[in-house]
């Protein structure tokens, strides 16, 4: 009897390692676009994990093509999908018989866009396009060429960005302009004119080669503004309401992030209320808070000296993201899962809060600033 039942172990044994064996292989170069706007060519590189599951990086050619980790990758029979939680997004799918197509949909925020991929050989896989070279991180750009022009009126919304050298602004206002380039809140820069609220488009290069991070897009901003607007001020400090950022009593939920310093940092929103912060400080959290979606000026009173990497997820109320220029609407009663005010999210999610406060804030007073000239 014990002769069998070491045969029948033996056997099962074996069964076990010829199904392992024969476990699909889904390593390799899968391709396809995102059915999202225009489309958006999107690699996914599968290798094996160290712990005999699956681990892959995400590409996204038409955005620049840096790599992007995937936090996990699944594969159940034919079931297939990946989460990447920094980006906020996962990908569910199914695999065909001979694992060569995926058949499925990324969800990213909320919104969900066919992505089918298809399995490629390395000599067909889409080239990665190589990564941006940074600017120097000591470097002090101005712009070498740069022009500014009246923005079109159908224009809807505004954009900050770089393309390939060019760094440029679409549909901005000189208020804009200026609460950017210094990192101010619209309240915090007095003695305005009042066509303020005009918009230009800023198009320009900049002296140094590279890309440039968000310090030095502020620089440029600068220049501009000295060069093709003619902006004179002097800073004082006034006492006015503002929003003060602490520590929770909880202690904060932040993670330090591993990117260099010399990495340019992101304050990205992927919708109202759905942010994405990476390799920034308190300091400059505060900043990009005050710019983009606050009514008051934000104060950092966190103590916290690190960089970091985190989402934060809210319901906008009205008084938010008026530089937007965007009708917050009321809140669906019947959302099942209503997401929390900022407030609420600050502490649930950080493990910080905003309180309002009054104290002395530094502004920016405007002592000259003309329209530009033609170019």
């Amino acid at each position: 009897m014990k002769a069998i039942a070491l045969r029948f172990a033996a056997a099962l044994l074996l069964a076990i390692g010829v199904l392992h064996a024969q476990a699909p292989d889904i390593s390799g170069n899968w391709q396809g676009t995102l059915q999202a706007g225009k489309g958006l060519r999107t690699v996914l590189k599968i290798s094996k994990a160290d712990n005999g599951g699956w681990k892959a990086v995400m590409y996204s050619i038409d955005q620049g093509g840096g790599p992007i980790g995937v936090t996990s990758v699944t594969v159940d029979k034919l079931n297939f999908g990946f989460t990447i939680k920094p980006l906020d997004l996962t990908y569910s799918g199914t695999l065909n018989s001979d694992r060569t197509m995926i058949v499925g949909n990324a969800t990213q925020h909320g919104e969900t866009h066919v992505l089918n991929l298809a399995r490629v050989k390395a000599e067909d896989a889409w080239a990665i396009p190589e990564p941006p070279k940074s600017m120097p991180a000591d470097a002090k750009p101005k712009y070498d060429v740069v022009t500014v022009k009246p923005s079109d009126p159908n224009q809807p919304g505004k954009l900050f960005t770089i393309r390939g050298r060019q760094v440029l602004t679409i549909g901005t206002t000189v208020n804009d302009l200026i609460t950017f380039a210094y990192s101010l809140q619209t309240k915090e820069v007095l003695n305005a004119p009042s066509w303020m609220d005009e918009k230009y488009d800023v198009n320009g290069l900049p002296d140094v080669d590279g890309q440039p991070n968000i310090q030095q897009m502020r620089m440029l901003m600068q220049d501009a503004l000295v060069e093709r607007f003619g902006l004179k001020f002097h800073t004082e400090q006034r006492e006015m309401p503002a929003y003060a950022l602490s520590v929770a009593k909880s202690g904060p939920k932040l993670t330090v992030t591993a990117d260099k310093p010399s990495t340019p940092g992101n304050f990205l929103f992927g919708g109202l209320g759905k942010l994405r912060v990476t390799n920034s400080t308190m300091k400059d959290f505060c900043h990009g808070m005050q710019e983009a979606v606050m009514d008051k000026p934000v104060v950092d009173q966190t103590g916290l000296t690190e960089r970091y990497d985190f989402n934060l997820n809210w319901a906008p109320d009205e008084s938010q993201f008026a530089s937007f220029g965007v009708h917050i609407p009321p809140p669906n009663p019947d959302d099942p899962n209503p997401l929390p005010s900022l407030y609420t999210a600050l502490q649930e999610q950080l493990g910080l809060r905003m309180e309002a406060t009054k104290g002395n804030v530094d502004v920016l007073v405007i002592d000259h600033i003309e329209r530009p000239s033609a170019n």
